[in-house]
């Protein structure tokens, strides 16, 4: 898919694919971790086949001469777990 037809996510559709807040995904554009799009109102849009290539753990975005820089780590889900507790048994 060429970038003129390509599928822009907003901000809340990013961070429910990755599992975080919105406004996690507006620092990640912010500190350049993703590339993002301004709309003619100022909002960001996301190219759909970065942010699944960030998903798979890619390196580099399915779209051409568009570079993400990761600040050398990958953007990650967190992975919430909780200890075993012998209290919750009674």
């Amino acid at each position: 898919m060429d970038g003129n037809n390509e599928r822009l996510l907003t901000p809340g559709e990013v961070a429910a694919l990755f599992r975080v807040d919105p406004k996690t995904v507006t620092r990640w554009a912010a500190s350049g971790r993703i590339t993002s799009i301004r709309t003619p109102g100022g909002h960001r849009r996301f190219r759909e086949s970065e942010v699944r290539a960030l998903l798979r753990g890619d390196s580099e975005p399915a779209q051409q001469g568009s570079p993400v820089a990761l600040s050398g780590s990958p953007l990650r889900r967190r992975v919430a777990t909780a200890p075993a507790s012998s209290s919750l048994s009674g």
